[in-house]
C-alpha cells in the first residue's frame, strides 16, 4: 500500500533523513521505532504532506505522492493522528469528531461517530464537553476517532502514548489492535517500543536518520542490540 524509497528530507542545508526506504503492506501494522531525533516523526511528515522530500520517492497504493500537500494527501486516504493530539481546545469533543470528517460532509457520518464512541465509551460521556478540559488519555482517544472518522485506507499514528499515564497506554495499546483488527493499515511511531513491537507486524530501526535494522517484531524483539537498547534487556 505505501512504498517508501531512498526517502531524503533535509531542514535548510542540514539533511536529517538519509535515503529511507519502508515497505507498508495492506492490513499490516508497521512500527517505525528508534531514539529521539532518529527522523521518525519526519518521515511521517512528508508521507502525510505536510513536509517536501529533498529527494526519493514516496507512493500509496502505486500514486507517487512525494511533494502533494497534506489536503491532497487526506483526500486519497491517508490520515494522521498527530503527536501531542493537536485537539481544537474550544470546540466539544463531538465538533472535534465531526472534523475529522470534514472531507465527508455531504455524507451521513452517524455510522462512523457511532463507531468511534463504541470503540471509546467515556467519549459518549464527554461528547458535549470542551476537548481543552479533557485529560491527555482522553485527547487521544479524540485524536483517534478524529483520524478514523475520515475513514482512512492508511492511518499513521504519532506517539499515541506520549504523555499519558502507564494505565491509559495500555487502553490505546487494546485500540490499535482493534483498529488493525477492522483491517485499516497502520504506521506507527511510538517510543514505548514493547508496546509498539506488540502491535506491530513488522518494523523498522531508525537511527540518526537511517535504517539500521528491520525485520519482524518477533525477529526485532528477540534481536540482541534491539532489547539493549529499546526493551531494557
Amino acid at each position: 500500500m505505501l512504498t517508501v524509497t531512498d526517502l531524503r528530507i533535509a531542514y535548510g542545508k542540514a539533511e536529517v533523513v538519509h535515503g529511507v526506504s519502508f515497505e507498508v503492506g495492506a492490513g499490516e501494522c508497521v512500527a517505525l521505532i528508534g531514539p529521539n531525533g532518529a527522523g521518525k516523526s519526519t518521515i511521517l511528515k512528508a508521507v502525510c504532506g505536510l513536509m517536501q522530500p529533498t529527494g526519493g520517492d514516496i507512493r500509496f497504493e502505486g500514486r507517487s505522492i512525494a511533494g502533494l500537500p497534506g489536503h491532497e494527501v487526506a483526500r486519497i486516504g491517508i490520515a494522521m493522528c498527530p503527536e501531542g493530539r493537536q485537539m481544537f481546545p474550544e470546540m466539544t469533543v463531538m465538533e472535534n469528531l465531526r472534523l475529522g470528517a470534514y472531507r465527508r460532509r455531504r455524507e451521513n457520518i452517524a455510522p462512523e461517530i457511532e463507531e468511534v464512541l463504541a470503540l471509546f465509551p467515556r467519549l459518549r460521556e464527554r461528547a458535549s464537553q470542551m476537548a481543552g478540559t479533557l485529560s491527555g488519555g482522553e485527547q487521544e482517544m479524540v485524536a483517534i476517532g478524529r483520524a478514523l472518522m475520515a475513514r482512512p485506507r492508511l492511518c499513521i499514528f504519532d506517539e499515541p502514548s506520549l504523555g499519558i499515564a502507564p494505565k491509559v497506554v495500555d487502553e490505546i495499546e487494546e485500540t490499535l489492535m482493534k483498529i488493525k483488527q477492522l483491517g485499516v493499515t497502520i504506521l506507527l511511531v511510538e517510543q514505548a517500543v514493547s508496546m509498539a513491537l506488540r502491535v506491530a507486524d513488522r518494523a523498522y530501526v531508525l537511527e540518526a536518520g537511517e535504517v539500521v535494522t528491520a525485520g519482524t517484531s518477533e525477529e526485532m524483539s528477540n534481536d540482541p542490540r534491539v532489547q539493549s537498547a529499546y526493551l531494557g534487556a
